[in-house]
């Protein structure tokens, strides 16, 4: 079953009130679309939260007068080819905005089928720089890129590891590949030794990659991936002794990376963009999460600022059509919960940069930079 139909969030796990499907005159389809099974679930679970309060929100705002947001959620596991059938499913529901997807590989080829179909697309999490690089007008995302969020890495560990063995690590993904591609350049322009691998993502047991590791006298692994397999890694190298200083990419966002290590987990370092929950802007959403037992962490609040940006370009355009909508999120700063939107031409969010984040007893804490 590829997708459900919801109105609004109602109690602490937001088992929201179905609709049939017949939809009045007056509703407005949207989705969000994301890996609501699988290894990457977690964020799935943030997308959908994030979206599912903002709906609720907004049809309790009236800011679209005479308009009840419909949400269907839908789930691509990260796999491409789900992706788009997901897609192509959403297109003969008159879906008008689709918040999603999560992973680059289905954001990617998804996209396509909703530029196509005229359905505003914006994705909370997918980085990697070829989604708004090929001129599709009406997709955009609220979070950073790889080739910002690389370079941060990269400095920060030229910075305070210069000279160390460093090993730069992905797990074949177009996420994981393209960042650590990014850091890993940088690192050799600032005159480091890189030694690159890859790895298989999905596998239980990372024993001989950690052995390697440890036998190179790697200090430094940079790892671009999703938070199970690194998680998996850090712990086998605790559990081996292996002295390794780990620094990766943003699915590190969830608590489902502490569950996987545990004390393993501390020092533990990545990147992410300005944690949207310290926003005072946010203060209202965060606290209607948590009394339903829900975190904002991650994606949650990208997911919501995507419901809310999108919605105010609706009423600047006084239109659902997507080229109008489009040209409305690229017009002027919205005003969301992460703070401040601004849209470049390629659809990319010009506002979020990347900070250093550090896992230390089962939280997360900013890491001074140099």
């Amino acid at each position: 079953m590829l997708g459900r139909r919801y109105v609004l969030a109602a109690s602490a796990a937001l088992l929201f009130c179905a609709v049939g499907s017949t939809t009045r005159a007056s509703d407005v389809n949207i989705a969000v679309a994301g890996p609501m099974s699988g290894s990457s679930a977690a964020f799935g679970a943030q997308m959908r939260n994030g979206a599912a309060a903002a709906v609720e929100a907004l049809n309790a705002s009236g800011i679209l007068p005479d308009t009840k947001l419909i949400l269907t959620v839908v789930d691509d596991a990260c796999d491409p080819k789900q992706a788009v059938a997901v897609a192509n499913k959403l297109t003969t529901e008159r879906v008008r905005l689709v918040v999603g997807h999560f992973c680059s590989s289905s954001s990617i080829p998804a996209s396509d089928v909703y530029d196509e179909a005229g359905i505003i697309q914006m994705s909370p999490g997918s980085t990697s720089p070829q989604l708004t690089e090929r001129g599709l007008k009406t997709v955009f995302r609220i979070c950073g890129r790889d080739d910002q969020q690389g370079l941060v890495a990269a400095e920060y560990i030229h910075a305070n590891h210069h000279n160390e063995t460093i090993a730069v690590l992905d797990d074949k993904s177009t996420a994981g590949k393209g960042i650590a591609d990014v850091v890993a350049a940088q690192l050799q322009k600032s005159g480091e030794h890189v030694i690159r691998k890859s790895y298989i993502a999905g596998e239980k047991d990372y024993a001989a990659l950690v052995s390697r590791m440890k036998k190179d006298g790697v200090r430094v692994a940079y790892i671009g991936g999703y938070h199970t397999e690194i998680g998996l890694i850090v712990r086998q190298a605790s559990e081996a002794g292996a002295g390794l200083i780990v620094m990766a990419n943003d699915p590190l966002m969830t608590s489902e990376f502490w569950a996987i290590t545990s004390s393993a987990g501390n020092g533990t370092l990545f990147t992410f963009m300005a944690d949207p929950v310290k926003n005072a802007k946010a203060a209202g959403i965060v606290a209607r999460l948590s009394a339903a037992n829900l975190s904002a962490e991650g994606y949650t609040l990208y997911a919501y600022a995507a419901v809310q940006a999108w919605a105010e370009a609706v009423k600047r355009a006084s239109s659902f059509d997507a080229r109008r909508v489009a040209s409305a999120l690229r017009s002027w700063p919205i005003d969301t919960v992460i703070g401040p939107i601004l849209f470049d031409f390629k659809g990319d969010n010009a506002a979020p940069g990347f900070l250093v984040y550090r896992w230390r007893d089962g939280h997360v804490e900013a890491v001074k930079q140099n």
